[in-house]
């Protein structure tokens, strides 16, 4: 099984929130749905999305331009608004070339319209193909360990893929691919993992299931990535957990749904008596990412 897993918020910028997200996907199912998803930029906009230069991520394609161009007008027969995008983009490639073409209002709603469209067939696509999603999400004020730790946002994620692998198969193993970070962050979250899965108790049993030393690579070259960038972004401005008080963007909340719907559902023995299930979800909301030990110091 492999989990790919990118972020959105991380910058502190005018997100609500930080959240990591993960899509876990089977080997044998990432490449058909790779060749689906760029079967449907064929069909949504008549070329993949990279030979024109625009990144398949979240800030891109789902901000809130992209939403108003889409319904400033009725919307458009498929055929039609494929034919609209195309000369769109061709203006945008004249553009890069110094020649400027300034597209017309009909293109700028096929552009929006084909935009939505092409997210929702890949949240569809993703469930087809048995994607499941895994997020932790993060208060900006949330305090931070002090210590070298890896951070619970990053250990709550990974014991939750830690049990679904377990509902898998008795055998099933994870992978971990992430978005290629500045290079000393990488180091750093390498070190981190590394003490995490070999010297904690949690860490060393999920290890009999998750590789500890992740991938890292090009989100722009990586299809999953990319569909990790899209969970975390529609998750972050477009779905709210209890406790969770920044407002959505309206226009998001039907993406944030569909990013939830696909969100891994477990259960577990209790803690208390070992008979009684309680649930576990691969969605969670975080407020303090510091470790019990330093919460226990703050509190004294």
């Amino acid at each position: 099984m492999l989990l790919f897993l990118d972020e959105s918020g991380t910058d502190h910028g005018e997100a609500p929130y930080e959240v990591l997200a993960g899509v876990a996907l089977r080997e044998q199912n990432l490449w058909p749905l790779i060749q689906a998803i760029r079967a449907a930029e064929r069909d949504h906009f008549g070329t993949p999305l990279s030979a024109v230069g625009i990144e398949f991520k979240g800030k891109k394609l789902l901000k809130a331009k992209v939403f108003r161009f889409a319904e400033q007008d009725e919307a458009l027969p498929a055929q039609q608004r494929k034919d609209l995008v195309i000369q769109f983009l061709a203006k945008g490639q004249h553009e890069v070339a110094g020649e400027p073409a300034v597209p017309r209002r009909e293109e700028f709603t096929a552009w929006g319209q084909a935009v939505l469209a092409f997210i929702q067939e890949v949240y569809a696509l993703s469930a087809q193909f048995g994607a499941r999603v895994f997020a932790s999400i993060v208060a900006c004020d949330a305090p931070r360990p002090t210590g070298n730790f890896l951070r619970k946002d990053y250990s709550y994620l990974f014991e939750r893929f830690f049990y679904f692998l377990e509902d898998v198969s008795p055998t099933e193993m994870g992978v971990v691919v992430f978005d290629e970070l500045e290079r000393s962050r990488c180091r750093r979250l390498l070190e981190q993992m590394e003490a995490y899965f070999l010297d904690t108790y949690r860490g060393r049993l999920r290890s009999s299931r998750i590789i500890p030393e992740p991938f890292f690579v090009h989100s722009d070259l990586t299809t999953a990535v990319q569909i990790a960038d899209i969970v975390a972004y529609s998750l972050n401005w477009g779905m709210r957990l209890n406790r969770m008080m920044q407002p959505t963007r309206p226009e998001m909340e039907s993406f944030g749904q569909l990013a939830f719907d696909l969100r891994y559902v477990g259960q577990r023995p209790d803690t208390g008596d070992g008979l009684t299930l309680r649930p576990i979800y691969g969605v969670i909301y975080i407020d303090d990412l510091r470790p019990r030990g330093e919460r226990a110091e703050d509190q004294q």
